[in-house]
């Protein structure tokens, strides 16, 4: 099991490795050499790339490839350790409302953020969206969650209607501020629930680390105890696990970096659905072994939707929004139908 366990772990570096390098290279920018020379140039210093190469790279490429990884990677955990905690694979953070409610809140920031700004320290203002949509994921997250939970059991019927509830009412409450905003402001919101990463740099990027590392160094550790809950929240107990606990952490932390996410590339769903079912059909339940190979695997779809949106309709953009859900949706109605052959 840990000789298997390696090797994948191993193809999934190597893939994203590749991912990488072609998503640096590929895209409507024509490099002055070709491609091979560009390469060869940058990784062995045996000439100067020219200014607009090292810019198209470094300033325009790089930082998308590096915010796709910290998301993916975040969207990944985020979804998992919600499906371990509800003992469910149909738990994500865009089917359960965590998604739609960080939206809510970043729209809301968008529109009457004239009117909000003034109350707040000038010293929060750049990162305001941040801490709405973080705010509006743990809401969503906290009313789903004790909506469906009753006596220390989760309902899993409850929590998907209560998540389609909470979807609908802030779709609708997202959409009378759309009807709302102003032309600049309906532009970004078009951004936020279409969900793209042209906004990426370093200052966002070095923002999205810092919260992202943090949420995975105290998630990634959870796979014994969520193996532990599998068993039973009881069952675990007697193990040693403070199941309260690890839920909380497990609701703040996958709030904050779904909400952070959120506030930077929009509306991005179903890789918190995608990666632990993929990763389940090859390894089971076994969180130690999942949540790890959820960071690499989650970058690597992350790098591959952002590539093609950029590649599929040059020299325009198509929202990686999109894309993902395109990839998520069938996997969706694979996990419905293999639910319909266990009834």
């Amino acid at each position: 099991m840990q000789k298997k366990v390696q090797l994948y772990r191993l193809l999934l570096i190597l893939l994203l490795i590749t991912l990488v390098v072609i998503s640096l290279f590929v895209g409507a920018y024509n490099f002055e050499n070709s491609v091979l020379n560009t390469f060869l140039n940058l990784f062995t210093g045996s000439e100067r790339i020219s200014a607009s190469d090292h810019f198209v790279l470094f300033q325009l490429r790089m930082p998308r490839i590096i915010m796709a990884i910290l998301i993916g990677s975040a969207l990944a955990v985020a979804g998992t350790c919600l499906q371990g905690m509800f003992k469910n694979p149909l738990a994500s953070p865009d089917l359960i409302g965590i998604t739609s409610g960080a939206v809510l809140f970043a729209a809301v920031t968008i529109v009457l953020g004239a009117s909000i700004r003034p109350f707040i320290p000038e010293a929060l203002h750049y990162s305001l969206i941040s801490i709405m949509a973080f705010v509006g994921a743990i809401l969503t997250m906290s009313f789903v969650y004790k909506m469906s939970t009753t006596n220390g059991r989760t309902n899993i019927v409850i929590l998907l209607l209560s998540g389609v509830a909470i979807t609908a009412l802030t779709g609708a409450a997202t959409g009378m501020l759309t009807y709302l905003s102003t032309d600049e402001e309906l532009r970004n919101l078009t951004f936020w629930t279409l969900g793209s990463l042209a906004g990426a740099n370093w200052t966002k990027n070095l923002v999205l680390a810092i919260v992202v590392i943090t949420g995975l160094l105290f998630l990634v550790g959870k796979g014994k105890a969520l193996n532990a809950m599998m068993l039973g929240e009881r069952d675990a107990q007697h193990l040693g696990i403070d199941v309260e606990k690890t839920k909380k952490q497990i609701v703040i932390f996958s709030a904050l970096m779904v909400g952070t996410a959120v506030s930077f590339a929009g509306t991005i769903g179903f890789v918190g659905l995608i990666v632990p079912y993929i990763l389940r059909l090859l390894f089971k339940s076994n969180y130690t072994v999942i949540l790890p190979l959820s960071i690499i695997l989650g970058s690597i779809i992350m790098v591959l939707a952002d590539t093609i949106s950029r590649v599929i309709v040059q020299p325009a953009e198509l929202p990686i929004g999109i894309l993902t859900a395109i990839m998520g949706a069938p996997v969706f109605i694979a996990i419905l139908i293999r639910f319909k052959k266990t009834l």
